[in-house]
């Protein structure tokens, strides 16, 4: 086995694709020709935040590649709506045009969200979706089914002016360059940050850019306008390919109970929890995410050479509401 890869948020060879016209980040590690695995980091993180997991996974022979969705990290910060839909098209056109091999895919939180979403846009492209945890609020209180035209016209420019009126431009740098990230991060973990600089300077870096408000605008704007075909009940629903979450059972920003009620809702997923543990277990407990984590690859994916596609219509299943 190769010497273990020194773990720290600079990890993987590092490198730009164009998407759209938009400039993404992404990097790679592991061997050439192993099995691909992409991760996937949560809101407000970028692909750094895999710093514990990553060098590991590929010293177990995975090619693991890790993107900066639109809106964080290095990646682009356009002025338009951003979702989970958006996201996981750059996550099929990625494991297209980059990966070239279907991938097992692994999200953080919104990054778990995304990764649902694209195994069910393109399941010949996702092998098995891992979300650590599985966030949405239609988890707790769904989307009906129909909703007027009028009523949906009508909150979307409701939403649209309150966001243009927040000074968005003043509160994001304002919250950026003081202690009121560290708190907010803090609320991620469940363990103290205190002494750990470079993920404070993770989550800062991209807050800090000038395009930064005017991304998370979009975001706002995106997800709170989806339609029920693209939240997380209505996706759990058209998965067709293993699906793991794994929960820190003192999540604060999504609690465990969510989990539980997913878990009960589908018994064809496996929900793993993680004491001592908050919203970030692949950071915050890195040993033994992996401990839950590459048996249950072995044992969903056939066996331990973890090698095969998998097979299925890919669908376009967003639908209004």
């Amino acid at each position: 086995m190769p010497p273990a890869a020194v773990q720290t948020a600079e990890w993987g060879v590092q490198s730009t694709w164009q998407w759209r016209g938009w400039p993404c980040h992404w990097r790679v590690s592991g061997p050439e020709g192993g099995p691909a695995l992409l991760l996937l980091h949560g809101f407000g993180a970028a692909s750094g935040h895999w710093r514990h997991c990553a060098p590991r996974l590929a010293d177990q022979g995975w090619r693991v590649y890790s993107l900066d969705l639109l809106g964080f990290g290095q990646s682009a910060q356009p002025a338009r709506p951003m979702d989970n839909r958006l996201w996981a098209l750059q996550v099929c056109a990625f494991l297209d045009q980059v990966v070239q091999e279907p991938a097992v895919v692994i999200g953080n939180s919104l990054g778990g969200l995304t990764a649902l979403t694209a195994a069910v846009l393109a399941p010949k492209r996702v092998r098995a979706v891992v979300a650590a945890p599985l966030p949405d609020p239609a988890l707790i209180q769904p989307l009906p089914k129909r909703r007027a035209p009028w009523r949906r016209r009508w909150q979307r420019r409701l939403l649209a002016l309150v966001l243009h009126v927040l000074p968005l431009e003043l509160v994001v740098p304002l919250i950026a360059r003081t202690g009121l990230l560290k708190t907010g991060l803090q609320g991620a973990y469940w363990q103290s940050i205190q002494s750990d600089p470079e993920l404070l300077q993770l989550i800062a870096r991209p807050a800090r850019r000038p395009t930064a408000a005017r991304a998370l605008r979009g975001m706002s704007l995106g997800m709170a306008n989806r339609p029920r075909g693209a939240t997380a009940p209505a996706l759990l629903e058209q998965l067709r390919v293993p699906m793991l979450l794994i929960w820190g059972r003192q999540d604060r920003f999504v609690p465990l109970a969510i989990g539980e009620s997913v878990a009960a809702s589908h018994p064809e997923l496996e929900l793993r929890v993680l004491d001592r543990c908050g919203h970030c277990p692949h950071d915050e407990a890195p040993d033994r995410f992996l401990a839950v984590l590459l048996p249950w690859l072995d044992r969903n994916l056939g066996g331990p050479d973890r090698q095969g596609t998998t097979s299925g219509d890919e669908t376009h299943p967003f639908g209004g509401g």
